[in-house]
């Protein structure tokens, strides 16, 4: 983009987050969580409490693609919450899945708190 461009646009259009893919990757691995929450409230694997975690993932994803603040203290609180998860549960079941995702979470956690995320969020 040139500079003009910037200048030109409306404040509210700004393509800030394709500056930064990884966030719109963990955006859309909320939204796939989310699906997956209500994939399993429908089929009745998990009872449907669990349909609040889905409607927060939908909403931190969003936020996220925004580029806005709560979104991404909320995105943050939710790695976190996941990678403990699926950490535990490796521990406890020994199932090597659950590692990959801890550890997947535990990437979206150290990409989230760089300064330079933190520097464009509104």
């Amino acid at each position: 983009m040139t500079d003009e461009a910037e200048k030109t646009r409306p404040k509210g259009m700004r393509l800030d987050v394709f500056q930064f893919p990884a966030v719109v990757a963990i955006g859309l691995y909320l939204i796939v969580l989310g699906v997956v929450n209500i994939l399993g409230v429908a089929g009745g694997q998990i009872r449907p409490v669990y349909l609040a975690f889905s409607a927060v993932f939908f909403a931190v994803a969003f936020g996220l693609l925004l580029m806005l603040r709560w979104a991404w203290s909320l995105a943050l609180a939710a790695v976190v919450f996941l990678m403990g998860l699926f950490f535990w549960k490796f521990y406890t079941q020994h199932q090597s899945p659950f590692l990959f995702q801890g550890l997947l979470n535990m990437v979206f956690f150290l990409y989230l708190v760089r300064p330079k995320v933190r520097e464009k969020l509104r």
